[in-house]
């Protein structure tokens, strides 16, 4: 078994596209509409599979927006510096949430941004 995707819930799809492009340096890898059910999917990511994961932003038509609930966590995201990548993501646009600083009780270095709709995505500095 081998992990292919994660599906996020968007209310906004091009805004979602945009920052997962522009902001996090994502590619659009490809996306579906299907007018029967009224959805779009766009899926996002590094590369595509079945080298790497993706990422699948899905879009119902005529909702804009989601309850987040309690039980969802956060995406992480390995970065080489967390700090340049945070003054990165700012520039674009992107909402800093937690800046770059080493985890409570350890020294990996992390930090927090939030997309469009809420989701949480933890960068986790690992230099190449």
């Amino acid at each position: 078994m081998r992990l292919l995707h994660t599906m996020l819930r968007v209310g906004n799809l091009q805004r979602s596209i945009d920052f997962y492009t522009q902001v996090l340096g994502m590619t659009l890898l490809r996306t579906y509409d299907n007018p029967e059910y009224k959805y779009t999917l766009a899926f996002v990511g590094y590369g595509s599979n079945p080298e790497h994961a993706e990422l699948e932003l899905t879009y119902n038509w005529g909702v804009d927006h989601y309850e987040m609930g309690t039980a969802y966590g956060h995406i992480a995201l390995a970065v080489p510096d967390a700090y340049a990548a945070c003054d990165k993501i700012r520039a674009n646009g992107g909402n800093v949430t937690r800046e770059a600083g080493p985890v409570k009780g350890g020294s990996t270095v992390i930090a927090f941004v939030t997309d469009p709709d809420g989701y949480k995505v933890e960068l986790i500095q690992r230099p190449e």
